[in-house]
């Protein structure tokens, strides 16, 4: 399609004197309006004519172009109507490009606290981030992914309290994270706040016992992650957590101090950043104990120098958008100037029976245990509908969890989503399972097939629909890029398997004719281009189900 925008907007340029872009064109509404839509109101004071005698001169001027067979006048609208074989016959010849040598992007995803369960909360941001890196990657970047393990702050002071005051060592062991998350619990609501700082303060320190209780928190943590992090087909380049950077701390604040940016506010030291209209940025409790920004600020100076990164994205929940902007706005007073190539990638909660999950109040459900019940109820399904499919227990873990993830990412990441089981995996509607049934069908019409584009045939009217969709796979894939938002990706396969199911209740396919090649053709594009939008959303792609 954008070669084909391309050559319009030059013809127009030319033409109209003015410099027309692609990111003018529209696609209308209704298919039965056209294919593309040029509005014209933009142009009508600098051509200082009326949008619609624009849409008219248009109208004449794209009449000569070979690839279009007419355009109609509606308003202040211009709108194409390709011809159909031209557009189809390019479609099908048309190689793609790999885009390569972008530059590196380092992604801050997923990043759970060690010693608590990886809740469905946790799931955002480890999925979120996948899929965007892989967006990446397909439009030619390097991904750096960066789990940032939450293993220091008050909250290990007041786990170690909690252990030492209620903690079984044998019923830790037996069921570590459980029992652990029991022990956090309780300790908000009878624990002693001030002896959890105590505790916290030894860990800073280095005191013996408390280094070895953190250590056995978070061995026995990762290990149950990294279950976790299978399943959902995830892995990471850097664990580099937030304990990471103890020793990277002290130099961050010799800065602040060298530029005069340091001030005591009640004992403790902050950066004021009255002039950005933020409230100030705590570096220093006045206990001494360090802060999330102080980790973070050092954790953006050493992936800078250790990467050298182009952009370096946080993903990260709406609730820390402030944090971001004081971060941002400190190392912009430290002079560098890269600060503006960091992103907060923001996104909504999850939640439950419309209520928020909390790890402190108990109200977490558990991701594996939701992973788990998803898998058995699509075996369940399979084995009703399809009791003879061989591996069924590793396609109903494909569609198990993929359903799980597609219900997360054909969101807009900056919603909340109140999660359910039910309709998560249902087989019809929006859904994971519907698009990989859709990319199983459109297998089982290929698989024994042999068949090659043929070039100069008419497009038969079913198709067409299918043929202006997979048209548009590669704009969405670099809008949803630079967007950081998965769901166009979503949105574009469900309407792609939309068409392609409308296509097949309208079209015998395998029919022994003239059109043969060519659906054959088109069936294999719209199979290999479900397959890479499910790939770019951290989903498997089965080929029986």
């Amino acid at each position: 399609m954008n070669l084909l925008k391309e050559e319009i907007a030059n013809v127009l340029s030319l033409e109209l004197s003015v410099p027309i872009s692609i990111q003018l064109f529209e696609y209308p509404k209704q298919p039965i309006h056209g294919d593309l839509s040029i509005p014209c109101f933009i142009l009508a004071k600098e051509l200082k004519m009326s949008p619609h005698d624009i849409a008219l001169r248009i109208q004449t001027i794209l009449s000569a172009v070979t690839s279009i067979d007419e355009v109609d006048v509606i308003g202040g609208y211009a709108n194409v109507h390709f011809n159909r074989t031209t557009f189809a016959d390019l479609l099908f010849s048309k190689k793609k490009k790999k885009i390569t040598n972008q530059g590196t992007v380092t992604i801050d995803m997923s990043s759970p606290n060690i010693a608590k369960p990886f809740s469905m909360g946790h799931l955002r941001s480890t999925i979120i981030g996948e899929s965007i890196a892989r967006l990446y990657e397909n439009q030619g970047y390097t991904v750096v992914r960066i789990n940032h393990i939450g293993d220091w702050g008050t909250q290990f002071g007041k786990l170690i309290a909690a252990y030492k005051e209620w903690g079984v060592q044998e019923e830790v062991e037996k069921a570590p994270i459980q029992e652990l998350l029991k022990l956090y619990v309780r300790f908000h609501k009878e624990g002693d706040e001030a002896d959890g700082r105590r505790w916290f303060y030894e860990l800073e320190r280095g005191n013996e016992e408390a280094l070895s209780l953190w250590k056995w928190f978070k061995t026995v943590s990762l290990s149950s992650f990294q279950g976790i992090y299978t399943k959902l087909g995830v892995a990471f380049d850097s664990y580099d957590s937030e304990s990471f950077y103890n020793d990277k701390m002290q130099a961050v604040i010799e800065q602040l101090e060298i530029h005069h940016l340091l001030e005591q506010s009640e004992g403790a030291q902050v950066v004021s950043l009255d002039q950005e209209h933020l409230p100030p940025c705590l570096i220093k409790k006045s206990d001494g104990a360090t802060l999330y920004a102080t980790r973070d600020l050092a954790a953006a100076i050493y992936r800078k120098q250790t990467y050298q990164f182009t952009r370096s994205l946080y993903i990260v929940g709406n609730e820390q958008t402030l944090h971001f902007k004081q971060l941002k706005a400190v190392l912009r007073k430290l002079g560098y100037e890269w600060s503006e190539q960091m992103k907060h990638i923001n996104f909504g909660m999850m939640r439950l029976e419309g209520k928020k999950m909390s790890t402190r109040k108990g109200s977490v459900v558990y991701l594996e245990d939701v992973l788990s019940e998803a898998t058995a109820l699509a075996e369940q399904y399979m084995q009703e509908k399809n009791p003879n499919l061989p591996n069924r227990q590793e396609v109903a873990r494909q569609v198990g969890v993929g359903a799980i993830i597609f219900n997360d990412l054909k969101n807009d990441r900056r919603n909340d989503i109140d999660f359910s089981l039910e309709d998560t995996l249902r087989f019809e509607g929006e859904t994971g399972p519907y698009v990989q049934y859709t990319h199983v069908r459109t297998y089982s019409l290929i698989r024994e097939q042999s068949y090659t584009w043929q070039d100069g045939q008419n497009v038969e009217d079913e198709a067409w629909e299918c043929l202006i969709v997979l048209s548009k796979l590669e704009e969405t894939i670099a809008r949803a890029a630079d967007t950081h938002d998965p769901s166009l990706v979503a949105r574009y396969v469900l309407s792609l398997s939309q068409a392609f199911n409308r296509y097949y209740s309208q079209t015998h396919i395998l029919k022994d004719d003239v059109h043969l090649q060519n659906r054959l053709s088109l069936v294999d594009a719209i199979n290999v281009t479900i397959k890479e939008c499910l790939h770019l959303l951290v989903i498997e792609a089965p080929k029986k189900m």
